[in-house]
């Protein structure tokens, strides 16, 4: 049986890099501290300066070693940020290679690209297209498709016993021929 004053022991390991390091820093701004103090009353001593000025200079002082040193912490954040901006955007553009896109393309992961003087972003959500543009005879501005090499050929097959009738139907097969090439340009 264990004697009650012997005691329970139970090992604990824990990081304390973090602790060290804010002792570090308190122990370094206590030393500025006492930098600043001492620093203040030897030249108000030596320069013959009223004790107001000398606690007034103090109070300068030591308020801009504590500003600073609130400050750090948004100054590192604001630093880190920028920094893992700056590198974001060099990462999205391949390490700084430039990928031209002028016959289209899809992007499935996130990329920044410039917008007009702001800074864009696009494939957050998943794969985008890029389609180029193109303006069309009408001057309206639309995706361009690829086009076929192989001509569309339209075939009418007339059956009138006589040229007269023909002629009758000429404005009828001339609107029939005018619908067909708009269905095709649609199409294109």
């Amino acid at each position: 049986m264990t004697d009650p004053q012997d005691g329970i022991r139970i090992p604990i390991r824990a990081d304390l890099s973090e602790f060290d390091g804010a002792l570090k820093d308190l122990q370094t701004q206590s030393q500025k501290f006492g930098s600043v103090f001492a620093g203040t009353i030897k030249g108000a001593i030596a320069s013959g300066r009223s004790f107001d000025d000398t606690l007034k200079t103090l109070v300068l002082r030591l308020s801009n070693l504590a500003l600073s040193a609130g400050l750090k912490p948004l100054e590192t954040a604001a630093s880190g940020l920028l920094n893992n901006l700056v590198s974001g955007i060099g990462q999205s553009f391949g390490g700084g290679s430039i990928v031209p896109f002028e016959k289209g393309g899809v992007v499935s992961s996130p990329t920044f690209f410039g917008a007009g003087g702001q800074l864009g972003v696009m494939g957050e959500a998943g794969a985008e297209a890029i389609l180029p543009l193109s303006r069309g005879s009408d001057g309206r501005l639309g995706v361009r498709s690829q086009s076929s090499s192989n001509p569309i050929n339209v075939t009418f097959n007339v059956s009138t016993p006589d040229a007269q009738s023909f002629r009758r139907s000429e404005a009828q097969l001339s609107s029939m021929l005018a619908r067909a090439v708009g269905r095709g340009r649609r199409a294109l």
